[in-house]
């Protein structure tokens, strides 16, 4: 495939992103870092930290007493990490999830926890797929 249908891909993926609300400014200025491989790091980082908190959190809501306040930490660790990658929807969906780990509502939490995992696995599978796009691209060489 051209490098020049590459990016028209990477472009209107980008666009998508954006006009949906999935990422921000901030995944717009880690776009602008101009260190090779340097964008590909941060979002594995996130992707990988995301996930490993994700799962803690179900393991931790699923425990015959809850301890709310743990839980409420790592979705504020989830919160942190997905606003310095940009990742607006998932930062939103950590934000609704405080009301009900304050309320220490267990249901409200497993539900608001389910919103989280889908807003995740759609920024995921968007950035995995912006990533292989640049590194196709990436791989041509200079055009």
């Amino acid at each position: 495939m051209a490098a020049t249908t590459l990016r028209g891909q990477l472009n209107a993926l980008l666009d998508s992103m954006f006009a949906t609300g999935i990422v921000d400014e901030a995944f717009q200025h880690l776009r602008s870092v101009e260190q090779e491989g340097f964008l590909a790091e941060v979002v594995n980082l996130f992707l990988h930290d995301a996930d490993n908190i994700l799962n803690e959190v179900a393991f931790r809501l699923n425990q015959p007493v809850v301890n709310f306040d743990s839980v409420g930490a790592l979705v504020h660790q989830l919160k942190g990490c997905s606003g310095s990658v940009g990742a607006k929807k998932v930062n939103l969906s950590c934000t609704h999830f405080r009301q009900f780990y304050e309320a220490q509502s267990k249901e409200g939490c497993l539900m608001s926890l389910d919103l989280i995992r889908n807003e995740f696995y759609d920024v995921r599978n968007k950035l995995q797929t912006m990533i292989q796009l640049e590194q196709q691209i990436a791989a041509m060489g200079p055009q």
